[in-house]
């Protein structure tokens, strides 16, 4: 992720109850994958809210 990107709200090594940290883990291993794969834009915006909502 850029470094203007929300990639700080994305980590999960801090976490220390193992469940907890493997669905932070594959919710942060998704927000790089969209950050990296779509265009800048209301959607992808939108996309890493959800994905940040949802963690």
């Amino acid at each position: 992720m850029r470094s203007n990107s929300p990639s700080q709200y994305f980590k999960w090594a801090h976490l220390t109850n193992p469940p907890l940290q493997e669905v932070s883990k594959m919710i942060g291993i998704t927000a790089l994958a969209l950050d990296a794969t779509l265009p800048d834009g209301p959607e992808k915006t939108v996309a890493l809210r959800k994905l940040l909502e949802a963690k």
